[in-house]
């Protein structure tokens, strides 16, 4: 059986399958660097792995400052809270962004 030095990094087939395996996209993009001959295939590889990870930091956050809202809405969806809670969570969450956007 030939191939999988890089665990079929090819055959992924979306970004939750990438971003667990960005250690072999890291690999891959040292591989093609260390070619001599590849560096435009190099360079776009490590464009997608910052790509990947500035946006796990930017999700981050977003669902940090999403999570009482969510809670609020799935609470009340399922009668364990009423709608106050999800006013209460929205109006929380608008004075911590103040109208600023996450990174």
């Amino acid at each position: 059986m030939s191939g999988g030095s890089y665990n079929y990094l090819y055959s992924m087939q979306d970004l939750e399958d990438l971003q667990a395996r960005q250690h072999d996209l890291r690999d891959m993009a040292d591989r093609l660097a260390s070619l001599g001959y590849a560096q435009d295939a190099a360079r776009e590889t490590e464009e997608l792995l910052l790509l990947l990870r500035q946006w796990e930091t930017r999700a981050a956050v977003r669902m940090s400052r999403l999570a009482a809202v969510w809670r609020a809405v799935e609470w009340r969806d399922s009668n364990d809270s009423g709608e106050g809670a999800v006013t209460e969570a929205l109006a929380k969450y608008r004075a911590d962004t103040d109208g600023t956007p996450a990174p």
